[in-house]
């Protein structure tokens, strides 16, 4: 029986919180926001006062989420106002417009006819263990054109714009990257990606500025021959010079415990935080890109920006919350986050 068409929604008629005036402005483009039902077990156990265990029930939460808006979550709470650029569509988008908008989250939704996608993961025995996902269905031409113009334009006035990507991937088209690159490169405005796949290829080849990509998706993407430093700094490297002249600055490697690479085309820099206690390691580096987006809207080095990046990694995988974290811990966590000079070849003056 056919579904009744929701309601449709435009970039210009959304609620936009009040804008902090001495806020940096972070744009995130959000190909494929999920809802997400999470089943944890009770963290409490009550006791009657005859000493008999009161009857518990499963905590169930709901949110918004997915790569982007686990992006623009962490942005907001380093003190940028991050504005969300994404497809909601079908009852999932219904809840999931209204949950981020419940959080103060910007939005600039695109009308979506097949739906956002949804999951349903159970933790009580401590893993997730996935009961029901419904994916996310392909963006036609329309959506496409919408998605990219308001992306387009709210680039615009953002001190750094931030491109997630799409899961899953085929929901998004990686020319529709290249083409986005290439405009905003024109306008001179500052890129951050967290992608992998044929997208993190055509973001680097238009040109774009930092990449930010897992060892794993290095090498699950071709881009390097093994995980080890050498052969990522040769991979990272090779991205660099795959990119259009005067492009993309650094290909930013994270290595999960092990440290995050930055690779630029003179320097390699490797920075670590603190091993902390993993409650959930999803959404650690889409920290991670937050933190690197907001540092260097605040006019931060690269390197440094990735320090702030990796705080908000290393303390998000303390918590549950996906893309969640307090400013004042991450930015007194930096401190403890080591920066080696790693020379041009990747190996330090004491690996000599």
């Amino acid at each position: 029986m056919p579904q009744p068409d929701a309601t449709p929604t435009h970039p210009t008629d959304e609620h936009t919180p009040a804008r902090r005036a001495d806020a940096p402005r972070i744009c995130v483009m959000a190909t494929t926001p999920w809802l997400t039902v999470t089943v944890e077990a009770p963290t409490t156990q009550p006791v009657r006062d005859d000493g008999s265990v009161v009857e518990q029930h499963p905590e169930v939460h709901v949110h918004p989420g997915g790569q982007g808006l686990w992006v623009a979550r962490m942005a907001e709470s380093l003190g940028a106002d991050a504005v969300v650029c994404g497809p909601f569509g079908g009852e999932a988008g219904i809840a999931l417009r209204a949950l981020a908008e419940a959080e103060g989250m910007e939005l600039r939704a695109v009308e979506y006819t097949g739906g956002n996608g949804v999951y349903v993961h159970d933790r009580r025995e401590g893993e997730r263990e996935a009961v029901a996902e419904r994916p996310a269905a392909p963006l036609d031409r329309h959506e496409l054109d919408d998605l990219y113009g308001t992306v387009l334009v709210e680039a615009l006035e953002a001190e750094v714009t931030v491109l997630t990507g799409a899961d899953p991937a085929h929901v998004l088209p990686p020319e529709v990257l290249t083409r986005l690159v290439g405009d905003l490169r024109a306008a001179d405005r500052t890129l951050v990606a967290d992608l992998s796949g044929d997208a993190a290829r055509a973001y680097v080849e238009a040109g774009g500025g930092v990449l930010k990509i897992s060892h794993e998706e290095m090498a699950d993407g071709g881009f390097a021959d093994g995980d080890d430093v050498p052969a990522l700094v040769t991979g990272a490297r090779a991205l660099l010079d795959a990119g259009a002249e005067g492009g993309t600055r650094a290909v930013v490697v994270s290595r999960a415990g092990d440290g995050v690479l930055v690779v630029t085309r003179d320097r390699v820099h490797d920075v670590l935080a603190p091993e902390t206690t993993v409650a959930d390691h999803r959404g650690a580096g889409d920290s991670m890109t937050a933190g690197i987006a907001v540092g260097l809207a605040r006019g931060l080095d690269l390197v440094e920006a990735v320090r702030l990046g990796a705080a908000a990694g290393a303390l998000n995988v303390t918590r549950h919350g996906l893309g969640t974290g307090h400013r004042d811990h991450i930015e007194r966590f930096v401190a403890r986050v080591e920066v080696r000079d790693l020379g041009q070849d990747g190996r330090s003056s004491d690996d000599a």
